[in-house]
């Protein structure tokens, strides 16, 4: 495209090409990123190619729409234009059968694109024969084992449990009842009074007394 014509060689080679109605906005949208137009230089090219008669030029309302002089064209006859669309619906349906075949191999590519490789699938396999050997191991240690509680130790250990919980309750509230006379007549908080007396309480020591 030259200085000189302002791109109207090229709108008029696109309307020609195109051959369908266009409006100023249409043409400099299609043709602005491709060619660098302005939107004011393709105006001005249009109404000049309009003027010189190389394109018509139709107007609506306050709108004008131009399209390709179509004295340039030859004439087509019913057999010619049956024949067009007979072509342009092969050509539809070959769109429509290679976008579908597409969208298949979309998926199908996405799908093996997240699936292993056969080297990953190897290492994963490796890593959990590893990993049940590690557990067959251990199971059979667990059954070889000499140190078994019996159901009798179990329940004594329970029961030796909930007594020394039971005496630990009893004394934290001996404790606490004593502690409390003591405050009726201290003058000081219940907290000074057990640093005072260096007590540390289950909370200080964050213990927390089991359920019986």
């Amino acid at each position: 495209m030259s200085k000189k014509d302002n791109g109207a060689g090229v709108i008029l080679a696109y309307l020609n090409e195109k051959n369908r109605p266009y409006s100023a906005q249409d043409v400099f949208s299609n043709l602005q990123k491709q060619h660098g137009l302005g939107k004011t230089a393709v105006v001005k090219a249009m109404e000049l190619l309009a003027l010189e008669g190389k394109i018509k030029e139709k107007i609506y309302g306050k709108q004008k729409i131009y399209f390709a002089d179509q004295a340039q064209f030859k004439d087509v006859n019913d057999a010619d234009l049956k024949a067009m669309d007979h072509q342009i619906s092969e050509l539809s349906e070959e769109v429509q059968s290679l976008t579908q075949s597409c969208r298949q191999l979309d998926a199908e590519l996405k799908e093996l694109n997240s699936s292993l490789t056969t080297e990953e699938m190897v290492s994963e396999i490796q890593e959990l024969k590893a990993e049940c050997s590690g557990y067959r191991a251990r199971l059979e240690k667990i059954k070889s084992a000499s140190n078994h509680i019996t159901p009798e130790e179990k329940d004594k250990v329970y029961k030796e449990r909930d007594l020394y919980v039971k005496e630990w309750k009893k004394r934290k509230r001996l404790a606490s009842d004593m502690t409390n006379a003591i405050l009726e007549g201290y003058p000081k908080s219940k907290k000074e009074f057990l640093e005072e007396v260096g007590v540390e309480t289950d909370e200080d020591c964050k213990v927390v007394l089991p359920n019986t």
